[in-house]
C-alpha cells in the first residue's frame, strides 16, 4: 500500500488527538468540490461537541479528482485522514474501511453530498448518550424524486420480509458505539451491508428526525439499475428467502405434476385420451420436472451456506493513505 504523509498548515499540531472521542466517516464518490463546503460546516459542529475528533474521508475511486480535495483538507486540518481505494468497491465497503481505521469512542457515518446536514449531528449524539448502541438520523420528509422514494420504501418493506431482524428505519446517517462498530469489520461477506450487520449485532437502537439537506451539486449517484443490483445482492447475501422460494416452487411444481398425472391417468382410463404414449410422457415431464426443482432448491439451501463460509475475498483494498504526521521538532 502506498502511504503518503502530508505536512500540516494552519492548525496547531498539539490539537491533534492521539485517540478521538468522535470519529466521522465519510465515503467519497465523485464529490470532490463538495468536500470543502462539507468540512467548513462539519468542523464547527464537532468542535462544539468535543475537542477530540477526527474526520475520515474514504475515496471510493469514482474516477474524478476527489482525492486531491482530501489531500488539500489533510494539509489544512490535522484532524482529517484520507484513504483511497485502488478501484470502486461501494459505499458500504468504504464505510467499513473508515470504521477499521477509526479511533473514536463514537463513530458517525454520513454521506458526502450534504443531504445529511452536519448541524443535525448533535441530536444524534445526545440521543446516543441516553444508552443506545446505535442511533439513525431519518428524514422528516424526503426531497428525492418520487420514483426514488417509492423504490426505497418498497425495498425496505421487502427487506423486512426477507430479513425479519432488520431495523426498518435505517439510513447512512448514523452514530454507533465503538465496540459495536468495530465488530462489523469481523463479518466476511462479498457484498457488505452495514445495516444488515448492525441488525444482527444489536437491537438497542433509536432514531431521531433530521431535515433532508440540499444536495450541494449534481445528482444522486444511485440510479435505478444500481438500486436494483444492490437490492438483489442483499437478498442473495443476507436472506435465505430466494432459496426458500425455489424450494416451495419446486414442491408446488411436484404437487401440481402429481395432480396432473392423476388427471391424465383418469382421462386415459375413461377413454378421454386416444394418443398412444401421451399420458406417460406428459406425466413424466411434469412430475420429474417438479421434483428436479425441488431437489435443486434443497441443494441451493446447502450451497448458499457453503458460499457464506468459503468466500474470503477482501471487501476493499486501500491504495493510498494521507494523514497528519508531526515533525521531529513537534514530537520533541
Amino acid at each position: 500500500m502506498e502511504r503518503q504523509i502530508q505536512e500540516t498548515i494552519g492548525v496547531p499540531a498539539e490539537r491533534v488527538p492521539a485517540y478521538a472521542h468522535l470519529s466521522v466517516i465519510i465515503p467519497v464518490y465523485r464529490s470532490g468540490s463538495t468536500l470543502l463546503e462539507l468540512h467548513k460546516r462539519l468542523r464547527p459542529v464537532l468542535e462544539s461537541l468535543t475537542d477530540r475528533f477526527e474526520i475520515i474521508f474514504v475515496d471510493d475511486c469514482g474516477g474524478d479528482d476527489s482525492f486531491s480535495y482530501v489531500e488539500r483538507l489533510v494539509k489544512e486540518d490535522p484532524c482529517v485522514k484520507g484513504y483511497q481505494f485502488n478501484r470502486n468497491f461501494g459505499q458500504h465497503a468504504a464505510t467499513l474501511c473508515g470504521i477499521e481505521h477509526a479511533t473514536g469512542d463514537w463513530i458517525l457515518t454520513m454521506d458526502d453530498d450534504l443531504e445529511h446536514p452536519p448541524e443535525a449531528i448533535p441530536s444524534l449524539y445526545e440521543k446516543a448518550k441516553e444508552g443506545y448502541d446505535l442511533v439513525y438520523g431519518v428524514y422528516e420528509e424526503r426531497s428525492h424524486a418520487k420514483w426514488r422514494n417509492l423504490s426505497s420504501e418498497m425495498a425496505k418493506r421487502v427487506f423486512r420480509i426477507a430479513i425479519p431482524s432488520l431495523n426498518y428505519d435505517y439510513s447512512a446517517f448514523r452514530i454507533i458505539r465503538r465496540h459495536i462498530a468495530q465488530s462489523l469489520t469481523r463479518f466476511d461477506s462479498p457484498f457488505p451491508f452495514i445495516d444488515g450487520y448492525l441488525s444482527w449485532v444489536t437491537n438497542r437502537y433509536s432514531t431521531v428526525k433530521v431535515p433532508h439537506g440540499t444536495r450541494y451539486q449534481g445528482t444522486s449517484n444511485y440510479n435505478l439499475r444500481k438500486l436494483l443490483i444492490f437490492t438483489l445482492n442483499i437478498f442473495v447475501t443476507f436472506s435465505e428467502l430466494p432459496l426458500k422460494l425455489a424450494t416451495w416452487i419446486g414442491l408446488g411444481s411436484a404437487l401440481a405434476g402429481l395432480i396432473t398425472l392423476l388427471s391424465i391417468l383418469m382421462l386415459k382410463l375413461v377413454g378421454g385420451i386416444s394418443v398412444s404414449g401421451y399420458a406417460s410422457l406428459m406425466g413424466a415431464i411434469v412430475l420429474f420436472g417438479g421434483l428436479q426443482m425441488f431437489v435443486l432448491g434443497i441443494m441451493g439451501e446447502y450451497l448458499g451456506r457453503i458460499n457464506f463460509k468459503t468466500s474470503h475475498k477482501p471487501n476493499y483494498l486501500v491504495a493510498r493513505e494521507v494523514a497528519f504526521k508531526p515533525s521531529e521538532e513537534e514530537n520533541g
